[in-house]
């Protein structure tokens, strides 16, 4: 009676392990915020994101702070000179009146200048590389 003991224990708690177990269904929960997941990992995100990052970007506040004075305004000086040249190779072009239709070469440019149904579609082709850009300009 008593050499049997031990294994009728043991498949008494095998029988009892098993109807007490149960099982609970995989439920996914995304770490990136983005995503559905907590708002808390953003900031470990970021910052893991930020260590990895090898790639160093100037930053034009630190370059501003860089220049000394006689720098910047030269610099001002410039844009303002580049700014007047382009204003006035516009009105050479263009006219007083502004934009016309029609089509108009500026040096590796071409310009196609119509008006359509919304307003007035501008089409730049770069006859050296070959894009496009097409510019809408609504009436109001």
């Amino acid at each position: 009676m008593y050499k049997h003991t031990p294994i009728i224990l043991a498949l008494f708690w095998l029988i009892v392990g098993i109807s007490n177990t149960s099982a609970q269904d995989f439920v996914y929960t995304p770490k990136n915020p983005a995503f559905g997941g907590s708002d808390f990992n953003y900031a470990w995100l970021l910052n893991s994101a930020n260590a990895q990052n090898t790639i160093e970007e100037e930053k034009e506040e630190s370059l501003l702070g860089n220049q000394n004075q006689l720098e910047q305004f030269t610099e001002s000086l410039n844009r303002q000179l580049l700014n007047q040249i382009s204003r006035n190779l516009f009105s050479d072009q263009f006219g007083q009146d502004g934009l016309t239709e029609g089509t108009f070469l500026l040096g590796d440019f071409q310009i196609e200048i119509t008006e359509g149904l919304d307003g007035i579609n501008i089409i730049i082709f770069d006859l050296a590389g070959g894009g496009q850009t097409s510019i809408l300009v609504p009436f109001f």
